[in-house]
């Protein structure tokens, strides 16, 4: 599955990992070119981020933060970062996992060969992988409310603790969706997902 593509990396997961790594450097920068403005982008209001272009919102957690702006890099239309939160500063070192959520969209167009949800998996699984992840399972069928996604979880160990990534994604308006979640124990993601809602139409493919 992951040789039928040949496209840049999946940004998303990329960004993140990449972040939360660079974030325990005392040199890290946050500034990021201005973007204009996109009604795909969704707003962050009063706790919770909503997305009528893509039809759902995700409620935050009370007192995380938000670093949306300081993880875009440029002004693709390609590749759109709709959210990303942690539940601390990713520049403030700690002992513990430092939990987060990063939503992207990223244009079909953009993967040869990319036909459903699932087919999204081969370039995550590398790039997990590749970040020293295990996955947990195949990825597999995943329903939210009324929504149906495609779900695949992986896992890594970081010195005594474990650090646990899972990725819903789906297809929507020829983007692919994703929503990656990073935490320190299953039950943790669970309830990071459970803040996840869908209206409107099913996806278009699983």
């Amino acid at each position: 599955m992951i040789s039928r593509f040949r496209q840049p990396r999946i940004f998303a997961l990329h960004l993140l990992l990449t972040f939360l790594a660079l974030a325990q450097q005392p040199s890290i920068s946050s500034s990021k070119p201005a973007q204009s403005p996109k009604t795909e982008l969704g707003v962050l209001t009063n706790g919770a981020y909503r997305n009528a272009f893509f039809a759902f919102t995700y409620k935050l957690a009370y007192g995380w933060v938000d670093r949306t702006t300081d993880m875009r890099e440029g002004d693709d239309p390609g590749k759109l970062l709709l959210l990303s939160v942690f539940e601390h500063p990713p520049e403030a070192t700690g002992s513990t996992i430092n939990s987060a959520v990063v939503i992207a969209a990223e244009k079909m167009s953009s993967f040869s060969g990319l036909k459903t949800a699932s087919d999204y998996f081969g370039p995550i699984t590398e790039l997990a992988t590749a970040k020293g992840f295990s996955a947990l399972n195949e990825p597999h069928d995943f329903a939210l409310g009324t929504t149906h996604l495609v779900r695949g979880d992986f896992s890594k160990q970081r010195g005594s603790l474990i650090m646990y990534q899972t990725s819903l994604v789906t297809l929507e308006k020829g983007c692919a969706v994703s929503f990656t979640f990073i935490g320190g124990g299953e039950d943790e993601i669970e309830e990071l997902i459970e803040k996840l809602s869908f209206s409107g139409n099913q996806p278009q493919s699983r």
